[in-house]
């Protein structure tokens, strides 16, 4: 099949480099790129694998509000606050 493409610079740089760097033609450079895209946008989606932070138990909360920052600084340093 003939056709006329218009290629973003960013891809024609990247299909001259794969080109030059395998001593091949255009035309089989972009028909490795169009089959191994095309393979990869068709196959079948990997299901992720789902992340889970276990929570964990830290006491009570020691100070009521952090409202107040100098305090909260100062419990959090081990200081009075008065």
């Amino acid at each position: 099949m003939r056709t006329t493409l218009t290629i973003d610079d960013d891809v024609a740089a990247a299909l001259e480099h794969v080109r030059r760097k395998r001593d091949l033609g255009l035309k089989d450079v972009i028909n490795e790129a169009l089959r191994l895209g095309l393979r990869d946008m068709t196959a079948r989606q990997k299901p992720h694998n789902v992340f889970r932070t276990k929570s964990v138990d830290l006491g009570r909360l020691r100070v009521a509000s952090i409202d107040n920052i100098a305090e909260t600084l100062a419990i959090a340093e081990s200081e009075d606050f008065n």
